[in-house]
């Protein structure tokens, strides 16, 4: 055994140093006898025997050295191979496939088996993948469980070459070339000790109710102290059923603290107290809705009351009816089923349209921009708030990309009117040359950065107004210093409208204006039939006193056969599913239209007895382009945020890139099974 030893490194190096010290010693020996003859005699004597003792040490005894090296080599590996065996922590060996090939006694304890069985970790632990196993760049960490126990499992490859003591540690040998150590951590009371902390954190929430004065209007004056009180019953009863204190802030708005852990609980109920507080009926016309906004997981109290704070703004410009849960950087929504009951109090309007005017007047320059692919509620909108710029002296213009053939005929008509200017139609590169300091930006239909005509002008301009009757999304313009947002309104050319009329005295507005604006309310609507209420026939009124003329709207927007018959054609395609459900594809060869086209036929679905929703896919440009569509008893703008769009609660939309029409339609399904697994649907 010996003569396979080898001795390397500094260890070779010290049991040589008698010999480079008998080195030192001739030289030493013969500078002495250089000095005196006598002396270095003396000198020599003990030189040669210090020279014969180091050869005797160096030749005979060391083999002993190295026996006794080799002996203490063997105890300490022993020590070794007991400590691993006998560690508290599981340790274990695995081969490139993942099976076990060693296990120390806490590993085989832990999964109850021989310390010799060869089992797999892909089988005993769901979370090990083959990824796990052909990725040996770095170690890992994995999260796993076993027998109602959490482990950290570490992971970690080790070449055989570089741990050849391995094997005389364990005391077997292994033909792998590479070996993976496995370690596991139980975590179970730190998880439970850190569910706890999370549990026991305060959040904060908003209720507001949102429709309170009309619904105490609907009630004899004396039962409207009983309104109220039950109303007031149920919210404190819900609230504190959770463990939480709630405060009354005013009269319709409560500020209420729940532990995280109840506030779980109320998510998985999807907040009942939504459609409890509607049962209240003590003759009251109208249910009582509420908007509940949450916020958790802040860094501090502060932080989740203004969480809250964003989430209830968000509930009430989503139109009410609904929870909004902001949980750090995700955001959740619950609810939403009613129908939002139009405000028959035009103050707000008022309001906006003077705080818009004196931003106007404090600036030179307006753009005004809408979504890409325009429609005409779009650019109806546009143009009146080029009215109200050209009113007060300041020069506008109207921000388009690219002009869709649904609004082209509009164009063509601006164009040829006298009484608009040749540049008042710009594209974005356009447009950005002409911003600085004194330059503000409309928006005009949309509240998505993302889907903006030149998302490239939200960052350059400094002063921007938002006007929209879509309902918020997480994705908003936060930059904006006048914000509009009113879902109940039908189109943005009926806010617009209102906001003529109060923006300033004796504004005129041109007969093709009136048309583009008109147009807008038409489409929107869908002759009047979706999402109309009083202020919608207001408007229209109003427009119609302004030079709107009916006939013209109606055969500008009149369809061309090879339209007509694609959107007939999505309706014959047309597929029922889930009993209240119709899907169905819009082909858009040779259409200039094809959004337009698939959003018509959308429409004309919902004329089907029984169908609660209606979707038509419509691919152009590479893109499925998703129009849905409901009357009343589905919140389609939820379905379209599931695939990554939004919209009105009646009309949504979204835009699916890298699949094809059969993904589309399965994600669709998907979406619809999620909303009636979860009671989305009235």
């Amino acid at each position: 055994m010996n003569d396979k030893v080898r001795v390397k490194g500094r260890l070779s190096l010290y049991m040589q140093w008698p010999l480079l010290l008998s080195t030192l010693l001739i030289i030493v020996t013969m500078v002495i006898g250089a000095m005196s003859i006598r002396a270095g005699a003396v000198m020599s004597g003990f030189t040669v025997l210090y020279i014969l003792i180091a050869l005797w040490i160096y030749l005979y005894q060391r083999k002993n050295v190295l026996a006794g090296m080799v002996e203490f080599s063997s105890e300490y590996a022993w020590i070794q191979k007991q400590l691993l065996s006998e560690m508290m922590q599981p340790y274990g060996i695995a081969d490139e496939k993942g099976r076990l090939l060693w296990m120390n006694q806490a590993f085989a304890e832990l999964l109850g088996v021989e310390r010799h069985s060869r089992k797999s970790l892909m089988t005993l632990f769901p979370e090990m993948t083959k990824a796990l196993l052909e990725d040996r760049s770095q170690a890992v960490s994995v999260h796993t469980s076993y027998q109602d126990r959490n482990y950290r499992m570490d992971l970690k490859w080790v070449a055989l070459k570089d741990a050849g003591s391995l094997e005389i540690t364990l005391g077997r040998e292994f033909a792998e070339e590479y070996l993976l150590t496995v370690y596991l951590a139980d975590e179970t009371e730190v998880l439970y000790y850190k569910k706890e902390i999370s549990d026991q954190k305060l959040v904060a929430g908003l209720i507001y109710l949102d429709n309170y004065d009309e619904a105490l209007e609907s009630v004899e004056e004396v039962r409207r102290s009983l309104l109220t009180a039950l109303i007031d019953r149920k919210v404190n009863k819900y609230i504190s059923a959770m463990g939480g204190i709630v405060k009354k802030l005013e009269k319709d708005k409560y500020f209420f603290i729940v532990k995280q852990h109840f506030a779980e609980k109320i998510m998985e109920d999807r907040f009942a107290i939504l459609e409890d507080v509607k049962t209240v009926n003590i003759g009251n016309d109208m249910s009582v809705t509420l908007s509940i906004g949450m916020g958790m997981s802040g860094d501090s109290y502060i932080q989740n009351y203004e969480y809250a704070r964003a989430s209830i703004d968000m509930a009430l410009g989503r139109g009410g009816d609904q929870a909004v849960v902001k949980d750090g950087e995700r955001i959740q929504y619950f609810g939403g089923k009613a129908q939002q009951m139009e405000k028959s109090t035009r103050v707000k309007a008022r309001v906006k349209a003077h705080a818009l005017r004196e931003l106007l007047e404090s600036k030179d320059r307006l753009l005004i921009m809408g979504h890409k692919m325009p429609d005409i509620d779009s650019l109806g909108a546009a143009i009146g708030i080029y009215r109200i710029a050209t009113s007060l002296n300041k020069k506008a213009h109207i921000v388009i990309n690219e002009a869709t053939m649904s609004i082209q005929p509009m164009l063509d008509r601006l164009h040829e009117s006298p009484d608009h200017p040749d540049d008042l139609f710009l594209n974005g590169a356009k447009a950005a040359e002409l911003v600085d300091a004194n330059t503000i930006l409309v928006v005009v239909d949309v509240n998505r950065p993302s889907i903006t005509d030149s998302a490239a002008l939200l960052r350059m301009v400094k002063t921007i107004v938002v006007l929209d009757h879509h309902r918020q999304s997480s994705e908003i313009i936060e930059n904006a210093v006048l914000s509009y947002v009113e879902p109940y309104a039908s189109s943005t050319c009926e806010m617009v409208a209102e906001v003529l009329q109060y923006i300033a005295d004796g504004i005129r507005i041109k007969p093709v204006e009136a048309d583009a604006m008109y147009a807008g309310i038409v489409v929107d609507t869908n002759n009047f039939t979706n999402q109309t209420g009083v202020r919608t026939f207001e408007a229209a009124a109003f427009l119609r006193r302004s030079g709107a003329d009916v006939t013209r709207v109606r055969k500008l927007f009149r369809d061309n056969m090879a339209e007509y018959q694609a959107k007939a054609d999505a309706v014959r395609r047309a597929e029922i599913y889930r009993e209240g459900f119709v899907i169905s594809v819009c082909h858009a060869e040779g259409l200039s239209s094809p959004t337009v086209v698939g959003a018509q036929a959308a429409n004309d679905l919902l004329e089907i007895s029984g169908i609660k929703a209606s979707v038509v896919l419509t691919e152009y440009n590479h893109v499925i382009y998703a129009s849905a569509r409901s009357i009343d008893e589905v919140n389609v703008q939820v379905m379209m945020e599931h695939l990554g769009g939004g919209g009105h609660r009646t009309v949504a939309g979204a835009q699916l890139e890298g699949v094809d029409e059969q993904q589309a339609r399965l994600m669709v399904k998907n979406v619809i099974d999620e909303m009636l697994e979860k009671g989305d649907v009235s």
